[in-house]
This record gives structure tokens, C-alpha cells and sequence, in this order.
């Protein structure tokens, strides 16, 4: 850094990128310490992904009173959930309305990319510049930019060429989008792709799926949420989060220790049915071992393909609908209202991709193997580069030079999802070696900033200026997650878990998928331990 730099450089204590659910509770979290902060979001206003995710059919697949924040009691007895799966606008309002209660707004610089983020040595300070040409430096930076925030485009051929209307899921316009009389493409089949085919098929001229993997989704059986039942969780809240803290997941979804081979198959099959009945992902949580147990696994997958025979009624494309070759829950699983009744519409046509692969997308539309498809619109449902993609968006530069990119050229590598060696006062909010995307995003976000905030209480109360990961602490947590990955079914799925959705990206599971409540007593014993195994510490 130069002289003159330094000197136009803006000084506070905590930089904060982001302003999802980890940014929002970083900004108040460390504002309440009585720090000076200053947070950053590319897009116009707070959300994360739920501010760029405006597509048809967005909804959470959580339940509303799990997927929110539970570190003030005041916002949980103001705010009411309308339905038990909030969409996207009730969601919105609900981020805009915590940040209205707890002044977040003020503390944050929107439209602004961070386009490095650089560690000065000499100085012990993060130097961060942004799209606007600022500098600000701070001892401290949280990268609070979340799993899933950098969409991916489709590796097909001629993307640029179509002429017709193309929009990405996750950067849906913010103006109404209408179909009636068009003929649209949708590319992906994930949760997203399901959303929005069963909203889209309902005023679509024409509708067209281009499915490459069919996804296993089960009914959501979203209900309004009726006075007397929210006075019920507004008095047990206090409870609620105990037992969501305490949970493999993060959330209040019931967890069985029951193995699937302990029941009769008569039994099993009555679980089943009522899991289905009552919707969600209440069939996850019915056996305890549907992600280890490839024969469970398998009965459980054949139960719900056989669900589609009952709704869909042509049966060659029932069966195309069907996912096979991978476990169930081994893919990111899905929940829905329609989206198989959709395929029972005139309107609606099933293009396999398996049988006609895309050739390139044209002018007029998408040309398979077996022809061209013409559309006024194309809708891409294509995901994200998952996980490690926004830290390596852009230049993160740690000790001695060193990129986030080449650290993790081999793979997402980090202790406790929270710190990487080599990366002073660097911290990361569900970062991709934590439970990430396997549990509860709100209560991973909440644990983790109470993990940095207690410290840098510990750093201020011991005069320390800088805390890094020691190697041997990083090395064993790597080896602990991946010894608990290579009991998991998740790795027979190529999914975006893994980074198989992503060109040239390294495969891998770098997830802790030994639960929420297992990551929290991992995170605890550091803590209680005094870091003494973990991180090492230079005096201020």
C-alpha cells in the first residue's frame, strides 16, 4: 500500500461484506460491542439471497419460525409469519423490517462490490477496496457472503445469441414478469427450477422443461398459520430455539433415532405414508439413517417415485420424472405444490435431456439433438457456484501474498468453517467446511458471529492484536470432516455439494455433515479451551 493510500483509507474497527442473515447479525452483533463498523452489499438493499431471488414461485423450505433470527426476543413477538413456508415478499419484509427495528441500514454502503480484499502485514489491518474506487481498512473482516450468492450460467453454446426475453432465478427483475401467450424455456430442475415450473405452467402459452436430472421433490403442504397457533409459538419461543440449537439441523423438524430396518415393513410404510401426508422434509427426519444406509436409502427413493405415478398421468413421462442413479437427499431435496400436477397441463412439455441433449442454444430458442425448440423466453435455473464461489469471486490476499484461490485450489479448506490459516482476523460466516448448506442458515449465521464476537472479547481482554489458525489445527479439522464425508451417501450425487456443477472445479465434500449440534460443540470446545489448540496470537 502506498503512502498516499493510506492516507485516503477509511479506519474502522470491523469490515463486514454482506447483508444476508450472517451480515445483518454481524452488523448489530459487533455494533452492540460498541466497535465502529461498516458493512457492504452488492445488492440495492438487505436479504442476500433473498433480495436478488424475486422469480415466480420463490419460497423458503423451512419453516418461517425456524428461519429467523432468534437473538431478539422483541422482533420475535413483533413480527408475525403468515404462513408456515414464507415466499420471498414475506420474507423481504421481514429482513427490511429487522432492519428498520435495529437500524441496520445506516451502517451499510449498498450497490458496492468488494473487488479485493488484501492483509497488511506491517500494519496489521484489512485493506479492502470497492467497486466505487473507496479504500477502508480495518483490524478485523467478516465475510458474511453466504453459499449460494454467485449465480452460475449454463456451460451451453451460443447463450448470447437468443434473441428473446432471458432471465436468471437469481437475478429475477424486480418489475412484474408476465408469461400469458409465450412460449418459455426453463433450464434446471433443482428447488428452483421446481418453484418456478409450477407457477409458470399455470399462465405460460407454452411451457418447456429441459430436465437433465430430475430432482426428488415432495409436497410442502404449506398452511396459513392461524392467531391462536402463532400466541402458541410467541409464548414457547424460548423453547423453540433451545431445541433448534440443540438439533442435527438446526431447525425444529422432528429427528428419529430410528433405524430404517427396525421397523416391519408394514410399519415403515405407515411412517412413510405420514411423512408424506404431512409434508415438508418430515421424510428425512423418519429414519435415522437414510444418508448412511444405501438399502433404506433406496426404499425410501422407490416410496416417492412411486408418488409420481399417482399424479402423473402419462406414464412415459412419470417415469422420465423419476430420479434415478443417485440416493435420495443425496441432491439438495426439494419440496413443492404442483409441480407434477403441472405435467398433467396440455401447455406443459417434458423435454429429457438424457434422450436429447442441448446442442447449443440459437436465436429463436434451444436446439436438442432432436430438433429446435422456438421461444419468446428463456429462464435459467442453473444454480450457483456453490459454497466457495463468492470468496473466490475476487482477490482475498492473505499472509505472504497468498489468495484465497490458491489456497483453495485443491478445495475448500478452513477450520470450523470460520478461520483459514494464512488469514489473520479473517472470518467467514457459514463458511463452506462448517454445516453450511446442511442445516439451518439463520442459526449457523447466529453461532458463528457469537463465535467471532467472544474472540475478540478474548483478544481485547488478553492485549492481542492478531488471531490465525495454526496448520495442525486446520490440518485435523479437514481430516475429522472428511472422515465423517466418507460415511455419507452425499458423495454418490454430483451436485453443486460438491462442486460437480462447476467447470474444472475440485470435487469433494468438504461439508461437516456431522449435524448442527455436533459443529456447535466443536465450536464450544475451542472457545472453552481458550483457542490454546486452535489459533496462535501476536500482542498488540
Amino acid at each position: 500500500m502506498t503512502a498516499q493510500t493510506a492516507q485516503t483509507a477509511q479506519r474502522v474497527d470491523v469490515l463486514i461484506v454482506g447483508g444476508g442473515f450472517g451480515g445483518m447479525y454481524a452488523t448489530y452483533k459487533f455494533r452492540e460491542m460498541g466497535l465502529r463498523i461498516q458493512s457492504f452489499e452488492a445488492g440495492g438493499g438487505l436479504g442476500g439471497v433473498w433480495y436478488w431471488n424475486r422469480y415466480p414461485g420463490a419460497r423458503v423450505d423451512l419453516p418461517s419460525i425456524d428461519y429467523s433470527f432468534s437473538f431478539s426476543p422483541e422482533i420475535e413477538q413483533e413480527w408475525t409469519w403468515s404462513e408456515q413456508f414464507a415466499a420471498q415478499p414475506e420474507l423481504l419484509r421481514y429482513i427490511n423490517f429487522v432492519s428498520e427495528r435495529l437500524s441496520l441500514d445506516k451502517h451499510y454502503q449498498f450497490n458496492t462490490r468488494i473487488e479485493r480484499a488484501e492483509w497488511d502485514e506491517a500494519r496489521e489491518l484489512w485493506v479492502l477496496r470497492t467497486s466505487q474506487g473507496q479504500v477502508w481498512e480495518a483490524p478485523f473482516c467478516i465475510m458474511a457472503t453466504g453459499p449460494l450468492s454467485v449465480p452460475k450460467d449454463p456451460e451451453i453454446p451460443g447463450l448470447s445469441r437468443f434473441k428473446g426475453v432471458m432471465h436468471r432465478a437469481a437475478r429475477w427483475p424486480h418489475q412484474e414478469v408476465r408469461f400469458e401467450g409465450l412460449r418459455v424455456g426453463v433450464i434446471g430442475t433443482g428447488s428452483t427450477g421446481i418453484q418456478i415450473v409450477q407457477e409458470v405452467g399455470k399462465t405460460a402459452g407454452e411451457l418447456f422443461v429441459f430436465q437433465r436430472t430430475p430432482s426428488f421433490t415432495m409436497p410442502m403442504r404449506n398452511v396459513k398459520l392461524e392467531p391462536a397457533y402463532v400466541a402458541e409459538v410467541k409464548r414457547h419461543y424460548a423453547g423453540i430455539r433451545e431445541a433448534a440449537r440443540n438439533s442435527a439441523v438446526g431447525g425444529t423438524r422432528p429427528q428419529s433415532t430410528r433405524g430404517f430396518f427396525t421397523c416391519t415393513p408394514a410399519q415403515r410404510r405407515t411412517l412413510l405414508e405420514d411423512a408424506w401426508k404431512n409434508g415438508g422434509l418430515a421424510m428425512l427426519g423418519t429414519f435415522s439413517d437414510l444418508l448412511v444406509n444405501e438399502e433404506a436409502n433406496e426404499e425410501v427413493a422407490e416410496f416417492v417415485r412411486s408418488k409420481i405415478d399417482e399424479v402423473v398421468q402419462d406414464p412415459v413421462t412419470a417415469d422420465k420424472l423419476k430420479p434415478r442413479g443417485y440416493p435420495i437427499f443425496a441432491r439438495r431435496p426439494c419440496l413443492d405444490t404442483s409441480y407434477y400436477e403441472t405435467f398433467n397441463q396440455p401447455n406443459v412439455h417434458l423435454v429429457d435431456l438424457y434422450e436429447q441433449p442441448i446442442v447449443e442454444i440459437t436465436e429463436k430458442g434451444v436446439r436438442t439433438e432432436k430438433g429446435e425448440v422456438e421461444l419468446d423466453m428463456l429462464i435459467l435455473a442453473t444454480g450457483y457456484d456453490g459454497l466457495t464461489g463468492a470468496l473466490t469471486a475476487f482477490d482475498v490476499v492473505g499472509r505472504g501474498g497468498r489468495t484465497v484461490n490458491q489456497k483453495w485450489q485443491n478445495g475448500a479448506y478452513s477450520y470450523l468453517g470460520l478461520m483459514m490459516e494464512g488469514f489473520p482476523n479473517l472470518f467467514m460466516t457459514t463458511g463452506p467446511t462448517g454445516p453450511a448448506a446442511l442445516a439451518n442458515i439463520v442459526r449457523i449465521s447466529e453461532n458463528d458471529v457469537d463465535w467471532i464476537a467472544a474472540l475478540m472479547v478474548h483478544m481485547q481482554h488478553n492485549g492481542q492484536a492478531t488471531a490465525e489458525v495454526m496448520p495442525e489445527a486446520e490440518q485435523a479439522w479437514m481430516a475429522h470432516v472428511g472422515s465423517l464425508a466418507k460415511r455419507s451417501l452425499l458423495l454418490k450425487a454430483k451436485t453443486w455439494y460438491l462442486g460437480a456443477n462447476v467447470k474444472d472445479k475440485p470435487l469433494g465434500l468438504t461439508l461437516f455433515t456431522g449435524g448442527f449440534l455436533r459443529y456447535r460443540e466443536h465450536c464450544a470446545a475451542a472457545t472453552q479451551d481458550g483457542y490454546r489448540k486452535a489459533l496462535s496470537f501476536t500482542p498488540a
